[in-house]
């Protein structure tokens, strides 16, 4: 049987990076045949956030979105990572055979290190809790943004150690899934940097009104006058708008910037437009995300019960690699 698994941290606000790169995939595969575990991931949003009421918060927020934007608890399972500690027994379980070079070469690691983030124990670790993330619920397929494609690699060369190792089959080998359109695997922030809260370059999803407008207008651009001709694939607002817009309209605002002159738009044209698009596309999910966030004991509640068929599943699987290794 097909088993879908990914999970989201609760670093803050989901942004649009979060909904088009993750979010809007794990909603639709629930359509598909198959099991389906989602996941909040709290234990690694520790590596960035140390604020307890915080994270509590983040969690319950990250909760009401995937269930506002369309995730259904009754068809998918749905939990917080920190109540499946089966998890963190595997992650010890995959660190004693997974050599330090294969860390060294994480590309989250160097990035986010490189943005001036200081670098802890955790997050130089952290693919192998992912791994053990993935592994524990006997996953096949992992739908993922094209930058979290080496994770799910890094998994299933721990999957192999360990298998190797212990002269077992105890881990299935995931394969990673990206999204169909290539444009949205990564999504850019205001700055035209991949968007992050790291990187404090995150438009949240369900912004509206005058905040709206200010979160649009923190886009960068550039002095050029409207009426001069300008390739479109350089203009970061086009960028945003291709994620919202049906490909005829967008085709017609990139031809527009592309010709220039009279009728060319300016960047406050843009704007306008993808603050239009931005309201249309999200409105709806945004008064349903509050009426959940308005219950967060019944948040908490459909959480645990997630959790509960999360943990079946992982303990039979920490059971098997316990089992191989000697320690049952």
């Amino acid at each position: 049987m097909t088993t879908f698994l990914s999970g989201i941290q609760p670093s803050g606000r989901p942004h649009l990076g979060n909904y088009f790169g993750a979010i809007r995939q794990h909603v639709a595969s629930q359509e598909e045949d198959g099991e389906h575990f989602f996941f909040i991931a709290d234990y690694h949003a520790l590596t960035t956030v140390q604020d307890a009421e915080a994270l509590r918060s983040n969690v319950r927020e990250m909760a009401a979105t995937y269930f506002a934007l369309g995730l259904d608890p009754k068809r998918a399972v749905f939990f917080r990572q920190s109540d499946v500690p089966q998890v963190t027994e595997i992650t010890w379980l995959l660190s004693c055979v997974t050599g330090m070079g294969l860390l060294e070469r994480a590309h989250s690691f160097k990035d986010k290190t490189a943005k001036g983030i200081k670098p802890s124990v955790g997050l130089f670790t952290y693919p192998i809790l992912m791994a053990a993330d993935i592994l524990a619920y006997d996953s096949t397929i992992v739908p993922v943004g094209k930058d979290q494609v080496q994770h799910v690699e890094m998994a299933q060369d721990m999957a192999g150690h360990f298998n190797a190792a212990f002269d077992s089959q105890v881990f299935v080998r995931p394969e990673y899934r990206l999204p169909e359109t290539d444009a949205l695997a990564k999504v850019p922030g205001s700055d035209g940097e991949k968007m992050s809260k790291s990187y404090g370059n995150d438009l949240w999803i369900f912004e509206t009104g005058k905040r709206l407008k200010k979160a649009v207008g923190r886009i960068l651009t550039d002095s050029r006058d409207p009426s001069e001709p300008k390739d479109p694939a350089g203009v970061l607002l086009v960028d945003f708008l291709a994620l919202f817009l049906e490909d005829k309209e967008l085709n017609e605002w990139r031809e527009k910037i592309r010709e220039g002159g009279a009728n060319a738009p300016g960047y406050g044209h843009l704007k306008v437009r993808l603050i239009e698009a931005w309201e249309e596309t999200f409105a709806p999910a945004r008064a349903r995300f509050e009426e959940y966030l308005a219950d967060p004991a019944a948040l908490d509640a459909t959480l645990l019960v997630g959790a509960e068929r999360a943990r079946e599943r992982a303990s039979g699987v920490r059971d098997r690699a316990y089992l191989a290794c000697g320690l049952r």
